[in-house]
Parts: C-alpha cells; structure tokens; sequence
C-alpha cells in the first residue's frame, strides 16, 4: 500500500531513511520478479517507485543528506 505525503511528513528523519531503505529493497524485489516473469501485481511497481520518490522529497525539504545517511 502506498504511503501518503502526509504520513511520511509525520515520521522523524531516522523512521524515513528506515522506510526509504526497506521501500527500495521492497523495489529491487519488485524490478527482479518483473524480470523473471514472476511479478503479478505489476502496479505495485508503479507505486513502490512513487514511494521511493515521495520519501527522498520529503528528506530533501528538510534537508537531509539521503545518500551519507543511507551509507550508515
């Protein structure tokens, strides 16, 4: 289920770059099962992309380093 805006606006920087990880494993999951012909649900990719983008909006308005808290 896609999370909204607004939800992500409410979470601290830390649960963020928590949700942005694990959206973007969720992603790499979805891109691979794509791939090997295994993905039903193909607008989940869809929205695990739109996600990711809203999470890394969010970190960048407040400005976070997304790629040095990502490395930690």
């Amino acid at each position: 289920m896609a999370t909204k805006a607004i939800e992500l606006r409410d979470m601290d920087d830390a649960v963020l770059v928590e949700h942005l990880r694990t959206t973007r494993r969720e992603l790499f999951g979805l891109r691979f099962q794509h791939a090997t012909g295994e993905l039903e649900n193909t607008s989940r990719l869809r929205e695990a992309k739109r996600d990711v983008a809203r999470a890394l909006t969010v970190l960048r308005e407040r400005g976070v380093d997304v790629n040095k808290e990502l490395s930690r």
